[in-house]
């Protein structure tokens, strides 16, 4: 400050970015997704699940994926295995909806994990779980590197061999 006229005035001011995003710009990395754009993602997956064709699903999922789904004991790490578990599963006519959401995310990479319900279009069976999504940016493009889902625990364990206890 200098005293000018009897006012303070600035005499030098300095203002900068904070360097995060700078870094992340000049290392080639994607920045981090706002939170509603990494939720946003799961839309994408479900309309795949929509089109009831298991290469739309399976082309959601990166280049080196892993799927450990709801209904298979078998981990999916490539694309044949992915296409070839969402060939029965579509069978069913799934559609999600998210219920529980909690994201994370860094450059060009974020995660949504949290609880989806799904209603089977052909019974009309309704099945809740827990997801985690891990999504990768491969070319300039959000892919699904890693999802796993596992059905509610609740939903496992025959409600009539809990004891009543469990239901207050």
């Amino acid at each position: 400050y200098t005293l000018e006229g009897g006012e303070w005035k600035i005499a030098h001011h300095h203002s900068s970015m904070m360097p995060e995003a700078q870094l992340a710009a000049s290392s080639g990395a994607p920045a981090p997704i706002p939170d509603a754009e990494v939720r946003s993602l799961f839309s994408l997956w479900n309309n795949a699940l929509a089109t009831l064709d298991p290469d739309e699903v399976a082309k959601r999922y990166s280049k080196a994926p892993c799927l450990l789904p709801t209904v298979s004991d078998v981990p999916r790490t490539d694309y044949d295995s992915i296409k070839a578990y969402f060939v029965d599963f579509l069978k069913k006519k799934p559609q999600g909806v998210i219920l529980e959401s909690y994201v994370t995310s860094g450059p060009g990479w974020c995660m949504d994990d949290g609880i989806y319900e799904f209603t089977m279009g052909a019974t009309g069976d309704k099945v809740k779980a827990r997801y985690s999504f891990v999504y990768t940016n491969e070319d300039g493009e959000w892919k699904i590197a890693h999802h796993h889902s596992s059905q509610m625990p609740e939903e496992v364990v025959a409600k009539a061999s809990l004891p009543e206890s469990a239901f207050a």
